[in-house]
């Protein structure tokens, strides 16, 4: 069974092909990871596979269905999107914003109930956030907003997970719970799909990498495949792989190559 499957998936801007011809299918307990540089298409092509962006050309299956035809209930219910920046400004108390995570779930006029708000106090437990359910969303750091918004995937607990920069304003070790708990989540049959910047990470915690250079084609393969050369490729900078604890790393070098 394939929970996201892409068919010769074209993504544009105004005067460039970020991304062209990409056949994917992604599975249950599948967890990947998008590399590339600024403006190389990431965070379109996780727009595109949520529904939220029509692509140029071909198309993106949700549990087999074209997911243009689905709508966003539906959609909500089998698929999470985590935006690399606030949709809107933050209002309620963290336990509300969690909370609404829920809403995809629920019948026409039905509320919320003990089971959907022992969700939220289990999912703000898992990002580290349970003493401050009570607390006003605005008056919470960027890193706690951000894994307020993580707590609210978790609490909509769909199939697949689209997590477009999950780390951003995280220290390093809020930054290896949170993808851990995304590792636990494709073990669990789910799939997740982020978009990340260091490639240490994606090393560690995802199944395969798509390397996007912003110029059409995606190179995808497993993460033990993945080499130096790709990096450099990817960023224009030399890379030298180690190996600590039985950890694979990739260290970038300089000088930047010539553009």
């Amino acid at each position: 069974m394939k929970l996201l499957e892409l068919d010769s998936l074209r993504i544009e801007v105004p005067g460039r092909v970020l991304v062209d011809h990409l056949d994917a299918a992604i599975g249950p307990g599948e967890f990947i990871a998008l590399l590339g540089g600024n403006g190389t298409g990431k965070s379109l092509l996780l727009q595109t596979l949520g529904g939220l962006r029509a692509p140029a050309a071909g198309k993106v299956r949700l549990d087999g269905v074209d997911i243009s035809t689905l709508d966003r209930r539906r959609i909500a219910q089998r698929l999470g999107f985590l935006p690399q920046d606030p949709e809107a400004p933050p209002q309620g108390s963290l336990f509300e914003a969690a909370l609404l995570g829920r809403f995809a779930h629920l019948g026409f006029l039905e509320r919320s109930g003990t089971d959907d708000e022992n969700r939220v106090t289990r999912a703000l437990q898992a990002v580290d956030l349970d003493d401050r359910g009570h607390r006003e969303l605005a008056s919470l750091s960027g890193g706690e907003q951000r894994r307020a918004a993580v707590a609210r995937l978790l609490v909509q607990a769909p199939p697949v997970y689209l997590l477009d920069e999950p780390t951003n304003h995280l220290d390093p070790a809020q930054q290896l719970g949170i993808l851990g708990h995304a590792r636990e989540i494709s073990r669990d049959h789910g799939a997740v799909v982020a978009s990340l910047h260091d490639p240490n990470l994606a090393l560690r915690f995802a199944d395969r990498i798509w390397l996007l250079s912003g110029r059409g084609p995606v190179t995808v393969l497993d993460s033990a495949d993945l080499e130096p050369r790709h990096l450099a490729e990817l960023y224009e900078v030399d890379y030298l792989e180690t190996t600590i604890g039985g950890r694979r790393f990739m260290a970038a070098q300089s000088p930047v190559r010539n553009r």
